[in-house]
């Protein structure tokens, strides 16, 4: 595209970005710890990143007048989330540099379309059938039974999603979705879960993080464990080669996350991809020399791309609203112990988490906690491993979030 020739774009200059949450809240830190200027397009008048950002677009993401204005304050533009219209994208991408492109967010919208990228780039994944008719629902095979019933799309943070052990349960399930495109995915004997942040430039540079050991909790990420030793080798490096090959198959531009399912035989199936800076990367902003984030602004600008390198061990604690209601926090999400509405929000002891060593607070800057809302995270560091995982303990026990097991993650 003619507009390429433009680039790099330099430190002066703005940069845009679809989406106002924390994680386009985060890069425009990043881009203004540059000298960047930025610009915000999202529906929410008091988004977390438009309260941060130089210029905020209040409007809807397919709002033509809105991609007009984004585009005449910005001189390339990116996104934070992956459910932002691709046609938006396309739109934006006749006038300026967009990244990731229309095309690599459209397959990460559709988990059909996604595996059969994955299966193309010769990437595994867990055995699975796509169901978009009833004929397909009735032809699935036994073996994939148990398994775990996804919608293509709109599903994360385990949204969407259902356990099916018999093909009655997969049929009330899929019903249950309003019979809209869904995936059956056999289930496996998981070891644990790990995923590979990675940046490409548009030159076809591309430098990545060391793999991060991830654990979810009701399918949201709680614990991210950054180390060295965090997982065999041959795993590592075994993820580091199917995110590189998934990201070079897309021929894509910016921060990509790629996760992946351990299975008990020393095995690697890919789960699935997010197509912009993610939860499991956010210690790299305090345990490596370049962040996701400024790796994000790198790949938009059309800067070199430097290598990271880790420089400390790492443990990220996700911090839900659930920390605000500490009497309600096993109870439905909006409910207290009793059933009723939650109480009046409490903050949670900063001051005492603080007050231990290697501590790093992010809060997102949301108005309103809610249970199983992301308010913000934790990260913690030090010279050891040992260390570490001592004081991450130590907080969640302050926080009254489960322990951090001693000998790493399970």
């Amino acid at each position: 595209m003619t507009q390429n020739s433009d680039l790099p774009i330099l430190p002066g200059a703005t940069l845009g970005v679809l989406g106002g949450g924390q994680l386009g809240r985060m890069f425009a830190h990043a881009a203004q710890r540059m000298g960047y200027f930025t610009a915000v397009l999202d529906p929410d008048a008091d988004s977390p990143a438009g309260r941060v950002s130089h210029n905020h677009i209040h409007t809807d993401y397919a709002d033509v007048d809105g991609l007009a204005r984004l585009a005449g304050l910005a001189d390339a533009v990116t996104t934070e989330f992956e459910n932002v219209p691709a046609p938006s994208l396309e739109h934006l991408a006749v006038a300026r540099p967009v990244s990731p492109g229309a095309a690599a967010i459209a397959i990460a919208q559709d988990r059909i379309a996604e595996k059969a990228h994955f299966t193309r780039c010769g990437v595994p994944c867990a055995p699975y059938a796509a169901i978009q008719t009833a004929a397909e629902l009735a032809a699935v095979e036994d073996h994939l039974l148990p398994g775990i019933l996804k919608t293509a799309r709109l599903g994360y943070d385990g949204k969407g999603q259902q356990r099916v052990s018999t093909r009655a349960e997969l049929v009330e399930a899929w019903q249950a979705t309003g019979c809209v495109p869904c995936v059956l995915e056999k289930l496996l004997p998981l070891e644990f879960e790990c995923s590979v942040i990675l940046a490409r430039g548009r030159d076809g540079q591309l430098v990545h993080f060391p793999p991060q050991r991830n654990l979810h909790r009701d399918g949201i990420l709680a614990v991210t464990e950054v180390h060295p030793q965090n997982m065999p080798k041959t795993v590592a490096q075994g993820a580091v080669n199917s995110a590189r090959s998934i990201a070079n198959g897309l021929n894509y531009v910016g921060v990509l996350c790629v996760e992946f399912f351990a299975l008990a035989d020393g095995s690697l199936v890919v789960n699935e991809m997010a197509p912009r800076p993610h939860n499991s990367g956010h210690y790299t902003m305090e345990a490596c020399d370049v962040s996701q984030f400024e790796l994000q602004v790198r790949t938009l600008a059309g800067l070199p791309l430097a290598a990271p390198r880790q420089h400390s061990p790492a443990i990220m604690l996700n911090l839900l609203g659930d920390l605000w209601f500490p009497s309600s926090s096993s109870s439905p999400a909006g409910e207290g112990a009793d059933g009723k509405a939650d109480s009046k929000p409490v903050s949670p002891p900063w001051g005492e988490v603080l007050a231990l060593p290697g501590v790093h607070l992010h809060l997102y800057g949301k108005m309103e906690p809610r249970r199983g809302r992301k308010m913000g995270h934790l990260t913690l560091t030090g010279a050891t491993l040992e260390g570490v995982r001592a004081t991450a303990s130590q907080a969640a026990l302050l926080l009254g979030l489960p322990p951090v097991d001693a000998s790493g993650l399970a």
